[in-house]
């Protein structure tokens, strides 16, 4: 998905942010990457939510989260590193909703023997408070989450995708494993219709990882 160009001037802060994310991701991927490649992954990244955040003092840290996931996603394309736990990404259209409950139910029955992502092809300003409400009946905790995009390596990194609603928007790429999951859209539904959602996402999770081989407690 391509980025957008252009950014809000950035203040005193937030370009001292971005220079704290760029040292820590520099830590993190040294012998990896370049300092050019983190750069732009991590101002591209800002890009990504510049235009819709709701709270502009929180873009460093959601830009240096997001380009950490898209630098570990692009070193498993690029063969640089060798991520032995699979990998599964959820799409959906707003990335509010059911990609994000997916991605907590699958994380949390992993338990770290599987590792979860999530985007949306027209990423909303916050999570569904719906969606964070019934996931901490679970002991979920999603409400630190935030909607993105999807990004190209991070497709491609991914053993399995599943969709979501998201239609022709949904990336396709050669030799990725696709799911389509008809879940019924939680957008606008109050806490009893979005339980229902949840439950039938986490009858599709276990499945799922049933498939992938991977253990549960």
């Amino acid at each position: 998905m391509p980025v957008t160009a252009r950014r809000p001037e950035l203040s005193i802060d937030q370009v001292l942010a971005l220079r704290t994310a760029a040292s820590n991701l520099a830590r993190e991927f040294d012998g990896t990457f370049g300092p050019e490649t983190i750069e732009r992954f991590l101002h591209t990244s800002y890009d990504e939510f510049a235009d819709r955040a709701v709270v502009i003092n929180y873009l460093p840290l959601l830009a240096e989260r997001f380009a950490r996931q898209r630098l570990r996603a692009l070193a498993k394309v690029e063969g640089k590193a060798i991520m032995g736990t699979p990998v599964a990404l959820f799409l959906c259209t707003h990335n509010a909703g059911r990609s994000q409950m997916a991605m907590g139910l699958f994380s949390q029955l992993a338990n770290g023997r599987a590792i979860a992502w999530s985007g949306g092809s027209e990423p909303d300003t916050r999570v569904n408070p719906a969606a964070i409400a019934v996931m901490a009946e679970r002991g979920i905790d999603i409400s630190g989450e935030y909607p993105k995009p999807w990004t190209d390596e991070v497709v491609r990194a991914a053993d399995v995708v599943v969709t979501m609603g998201c239609g022709d928007a949904c990336p396709v790429f050669p030799g990725r494993r696709y799911e389509n999951w008809a879940v019924a859209d939680p957008a606008g539904l109050g806490v009893i219709e979005v339980r229902a959602i949840r439950d039938d996402l986490e009858r599709r999770v276990r499945g799922l990882l049933a498939e992938l081989a991977v253990p549960l407690d």
